[in-house]
């Protein structure tokens, strides 16, 4: 994950690159943390999942303006606002704004990267080719779990249709672990999102099927499972 911070004050840069650094610590998420001084070396490169943007810069700069911009360049990444005047934030609508933090309150830093990682986690697109080698698109928001099929993986998604594709399921376990899917078993790779329910021996998704969890996964299901709900359980 990309977060960039562009604030003009050294002093409010740093309490806040703290916060997102102790975070990213507390949280064990790893992340590139970048600072800037004024939008204009930002605007060099522009890249971050997430922008902490001052609204009001020095010498001119606003900070509405240069998120005007990113929306001009389609750039995706999410905007919080950081202001000292309130009241400002109401002129935000026009830039869809992600959040308004008060710098009196910086305490919101972190409830807005839970709220991102929530949202941007799995808002992720794959492709698998099917039987007959032809790109099948994934949203991983939808998609419940991943398990083997004879020589074939079977995609069931949260509506209740299924795709059949190429691959090997520890391949695709490892590719997808990193949006908050576990291969839970040999022949089961589920959505941690989508548990409803967790014993000692099986899990039960959202639709109410139930899973044995495959006694060499065990611990380690476990503990990402806990990982995930303390990360982004309300």
């Amino acid at each position: 994950m990309k977060i960039a911070i562009v604030e003009d004050e050294e002093v409010w840069r740093d309490k806040i690159r703290n916060l997102i650094d102790k975070y990213c610590r507390d949280k064990n998420i790893p992340a590139q943390i970048d600072t800037y001084g004024n939008g204009s070396d930002f605007m060099k490169n522009a890249d971050a999942d997430l922008l902490f943007l001052d609204i009001e810069l020095a010498e001119g700069e606003d900070g509405f303006d240069i998120a005007d911009k990113l929306m001009n360049f389609k750039n995706q990444c999410k905007i919080c606002f950081l202001t000292s005047h309130t009241e400002l934030a109401r002129a935000g609508y026009r830039v869809n704004a992600f959040r308004y933090i008060d710098k009196k309150h910086l305490e919101e830093v972190g409830e807005a990267i839970d709220a991102f990682l929530r949202t941007r986690m799995q808002d992720r697109i794959v492709y698998c080719n099917d039987t007959a080698g032809i790109p099948i698109k994934i949203n991983l928001n939808e998609l419940l779990l991943v398990e083997t099929s004879g020589r074939k993986l079977r995609y069931l998604m949260l509506d209740g249709s299924d795709y059949f594709c190429e691959g090997r399921i520890s391949e695709t376990a490892q590719s997808l672990s990193q949006f908050g899917f576990f291969q839970i078993q040999r022949s089961y790779i589920v959505n941690l999102k989508y548990i409803e329910k967790v014993n000692s021996h099986e899990i039960t998704l959202c639709n109410g099927l139930q899973i044995v969890i495959g006694r060499v996964h065990s611990k380690e299901f476990k503990k990402e499972f806990f990982k995930w709900r303390m990360r982004f359980d309300q």
